[in-house]
């Protein structure tokens, strides 16, 4: 609630207070004061209720103090017109109890007749309707013509508000050729009605005719304030003719005057068929805006009614082509809470009304919407799993490659050092120590000096050597061989001939640019492997580092 509002309750607090108690005083400047003038200031001043309260005061005091209850019930019902709606039927109870303490039917008509508007304003249909129905019980007792045909504009509206639009068009037929020659403004609200009426029953004709009809008398009658709101209806009109540019062109003009009003409902109706003008015209984005502002003003105010309804259908639709989801479930619950309310208070109307959307469907889709976001959701934690595993495998990995890049260049720098200071390939025999118990010292001897021509000839590089066939060709026993090589080479008999092979190999990837470029299966070949797979194991383990960095490594040395 605004600051201008809490000033309004506070005042109207003030006159409900001296209703009740009578202590208000008259200025002095406005005792002698006639109730026409006292009217006009309050006229001068509607929308003001600040500055009008003192004449809306006095007027109300003159007349009690005269006890004149015509002018009492006008006093409440000019405060009650500028009183906030939740105040509006306080101010109708007491017209009620100040007419029949009159006992005169017109005032007691007319006071039910202004609490069934009270509740016509605040869209309680049903309780407006009774009110009407009591103020006609009245009214129809007297002589009273105005307030008659009042009735019957009245009723006529709660018609339009339901639907019945036939019903409605022969009610305003009588209210128009009544006021026509009576009061100004009753004449033309009941023209412009009847132009709706006519625009709702599909004679657009009809519709266009009193439009015209409306704005001319408007003009002729000065009541240009008028004027705007027969645009209005004939922009409507012009929209279910298919001519859409005019519609366009109408509505706005008429929100140039009816925009800077508090008649939330008629804005609300101008955005929605220029909205619907720029969708039949295939500018959806541009529709997309007043269709907007429609949603704005049922949120701000909560006006809303049957045709409206189609606002959040288009705008599901809208969004649906944008793949907005958010913007989806949004205007699902407003079309949900819209048809909740409509329901209620459009009973009648509703069921002539065209859904795109019932309530079963809306739900499922809403279901549906929030079932997407979920796996959404689940594929945005997937995707940030994965994205958080792969990152962390990168890592891992990166570190790995750099630690074990560091880790080979150690091993390369030792082994060309170890490499430079060896004088041949052939590592010297283990002379210095005791002789093996289990064979005779010169056969030890023999075995040695084949082993030496072996590694010299470089029998090493036939493929698929085994112990028992170079014991063959020594003539001697595997077992004896075996305990040789370990004895003076220290090593196993596989890993002997495997380093032979691959030291042999790394000579000539020293000296040779050519040999540098093979692929690992031609290397292994060289060497005198039987396979490419025990190549490379055997190379990384006689150097501790892969082939390819080996040759990457001999390229830059060299």
């Amino acid at each position: 609630m605004n600051q201008k509002t809490y000033v309004l309750l506070f005042l109207f607090s003030l006159q409900l207070l001296y209703s009740q108690k009578k202590t208000f005083n008259i200025p002095d400047s406005l005792k002698h004061k006639s109730y026409n003038y006292l009217d006009d200031r309050i006229y001068e001043l509607r929308g003001d209720s600040s500055r009008a309260s003192i004449y809306l005061y006095t007027y109300l005091a003159k007349a009690k103090k005269e006890n004149n209850w015509k002018e009492i019930l006008n006093g409440y019902q000019s405060i009650l017109h500028e009183s906030p709606i939740n105040l509006r039927l306080v101010y109708a109870d007491s017209m009620i109890y100040a007419a029949k303490t009159s006992k005169q039917n017109d005032l007691i008509g007319s006071a039910y007749l202004s609490k069934g508007i009270a509740f016509y304003w605040k869209n309680d249909i049903q309780h407006a309707l009774d009110n009407f129905i009591k103020a006609n019980q009245y009214i129809s007792r007297s002589n009273d013509q105005y307030l008659i045909f009042k009735v019957k504009y009245n009723i006529a509206n709660i018609k339009v508000y339901l639907g019945f639009y036939d019903e409605a068009i022969a009610l305003l037929s009588e209210t128009t050729a009544h006021f026509k020659n009576e009061d100004e403004r009753p004449y033309l609200n009941s023209l412009h009605l009847l132009g709706l009426c006519y625009n709702r029953i599909g004679d657009y004709g009809s519709c266009t005719e009193t439009n015209n009809i409306g704005i001319a008398e408007s003009e002729r009658l000065h009541k240009l304030e008028m004027k705007p709101y027969f645009l209005h209806s004939e922009g409507v009109n012009q929209f279910f003719q298919n001519n859409y540019h005019i519609a366009i062109d109408n509505l706005n003009e008429a929100l140039k005057v009816i925009g800077k009003s508090t008649d939330s409902g008629t804005i609300a109706i101008a955005n929605f068929y220029i909205g619907k003008s720029f969708w039949q015209l295939k500018k959806y984005d541009q529709a997309l805006g007043y269709f907007k502002k429609v949603d704005s003003i049922y949120n701000k105010s909560g006006y809303i009614d049957p045709y409206l309804r189609e606002t959040y259908e288009l705008l599901i639709k809208y969004y649906k082509t944008k793949n907005d989801l958010n913007a989806q479930l949004y205007s699902i619950d407003q079309l949900l809470k819209a048809d909740n309310y409509l329901n209620e208070s459009y009973k009648y109307l509703v069921t002539r009304i065209h859904k795109e959307y019932d309530t079963s469907e809306l739900i499922h889709q809403k279901d549906e919407i929030n079932a997407q976001f979920m796996r959404e959701k689940q594929h945005v934690t997937m995707f940030i799993v994965a994205v958080v595993i792969l990152f962390t495998t990168s890592f891992v990995l990166t570190f790995k490659y750099f630690r074990n890049r560091r880790f080979y260049k150690k091993k390369f720098d030792e082994l060309m050092v170890q490499l430079n200071n060896e004088h041949s390939n052939i590592p010297k025999n283990k002379t210095n120590k005791e002789p093996i118990l289990e064979i005779s010292p010169e056969t030890a001897a023999t075995i040695l000096r084949q082993l030496e021509k072996f590694e010299k000839d470089k029998k090493f590089l036939e493929k698929d050597l085994t112990l028992s066939k170079i014991a063959g060709m020594f003539n001697s026993n595997p077992k004896y061989l075996s305990t040789i090589i370990g004895y003076h080479r220290e090593k196993t008999f596989n890993k002997y001939i495997n380093d032979l092979k691959i030291d042999h190999l790394i000579s000539l990837l020293k000296t040779d640019k050519k040999i540098r470029k093979y692929s690992n299966g031609a290397l292994a070949d060289i060497a005198g492997f039987s396979s490419t797979q025990r190549f490379a194991h055997a190379f990384l383990a006689r150097t501790e580092m892969p082939t390819s960095f080996f040759i990457e490594e001999i390229k830059k040395k060299n």
